[in-house]
C-alpha cells in the first residue's frame, strides 16, 4: 500500500500541500480532483520521489520514500508515473522508445526488452503503430504510448497526472478507456483528474483537495454525488 502521513511540501515560502494524509491500498484507485494550484500534481510528484517533502512520511509497502540513501531508481520501478506531457524521444520508434527503459533500467537483453513492450503496446492498442516515430502518433496515441512504457515496467503502482489534459476533446475517450482497463484488471492507480465523470466511473474512492489539503474523501458516490462540504459543492458546479 500507499501511505500518506501528514506530508508537507512547500517551494521556498510557498507552502503547496499542508499536512496531506491518505492511505491507499492494493488494488484501489483512488481519483484526486480540485481546481488548479491546490497541490494535487505536486503530491504525485512527492509520492515518486521527484520532489522533496518537508515533513512527514510517505511509504510504499513499508519503504520510506524519502529516507537518506534511499535508492530512487529501484523504487521507482514499482511506482510508474505518467504526466500530461508524453516526453518521448522524437529520434526512436514508438517500439524503441518503449524498450528503452527494460533495458537501460531492468538490464534486460534486447529480445526480452522487445517482447516486453510489443506485449504493453499492444495492450493499450497500439501494436500497428510500433514502428513509426511519436511525431507520427495522435495526441491521445502519444499519450497511451507513455502509459505502455510506463507498464513495460511492471510498476506495482501507477500515477497519473491529468493525462487528458492536453488532449482533443475526442481524443480524451481513448485513453479514458485504457485508465479503466488498467483499473478493471487490479492495477493500483492515484489519478489526478479533471474528467469527474470518469473519476465517478472507474474510482474506489475520490479525495477533493483544496488549498493543499484534503478537503473531503470518501466513495464517489458520497463526494460527487452528495458532497458534505460547501467548498466541494461550488467545485463541482464548477466543472459542469
Amino acid at each position: 500500500m500507499i501511505e500518506i502521513d501528514n506530508v508537507h511540501k512547500s517551494f521556498g515560502q510557498l507552502e503547496v500541500v499542508k499536512g496531506v494524509s491518505m492511505t491507499v491500498s492494493k488494488g484501489e484507485v483512488v481519483s484526486v480532483i480540485g481546481g488548479s494550484g491546490s497541490g494535487k500534481s505536486t503530491l504525485l510528484m512527492c509520492i515518486n520521489g521527484l520532489e522533496p517533502i518537508q515533513k512527514g512520511a510517505i511509504r510504499v509497502d513499508g519503504t520510506d520514500v524519502h529516507a537518506p540513501g534511499i535508492d530512487l531508481n529501484k523504487l521507482r520501478q514499482r511506482i510508474g508515473i505518467v504526466f500530461q506531457q508524453w516526453n518521448a524521444f522524437p529520434h526512436l520508434t514508438v517500439l524503441e522508445n518503449v524498450m528503452l527503459a527494460p533495458r537501460k533500467v531492468l538490464g534486460k537483453g534486447k529480445a526480452e526488452a522487445e517482447e516486453i513492450a510489443v506485449r504493453q503496446l499492444s495492450h493499450v492498442g497500439l501494436r500497428e503503430k510500433i514502428n513509426v516515430f511519436p511525431g507520427k502518433l495522435s495526441g491521445g496515441q502519444q499519450q497511451r504510448m507513455a502509459i505502455a512504457r510506463a507498464l513495460a515496467m511492471s510498476p506495482d503502482y501507477m500515477l497519473f497526472d491529468e493525462v487528458t489534459s492536453a488532449l482533443d476533446p475526442q481524443l480524451v475517450g481513448e485513453v479514458l478507456d485504457t485508465l479503466r482497463m488498467l483499473s478493471d484488471e487490479g492495477m493500483t492507480m492515484i489519478l489526478v483528474t479533471h474528467e469527474i465523470r470518469f473519476a465517478r466511473d472507474v474510482s474506489d474512492r475520490v479525495a477533493f483537495f483544496r488549498n493543499g489539503v484534503i478537503h473531503e474523501i470518501g466513495t464517489p458516490e458520497q463526494v460527487i454525488g452528495s458532497p458534505q462540504r460547501p467548498e466541494t459543492v461550488e467545485f463541482l458546479k464548477s466543472t459542469h
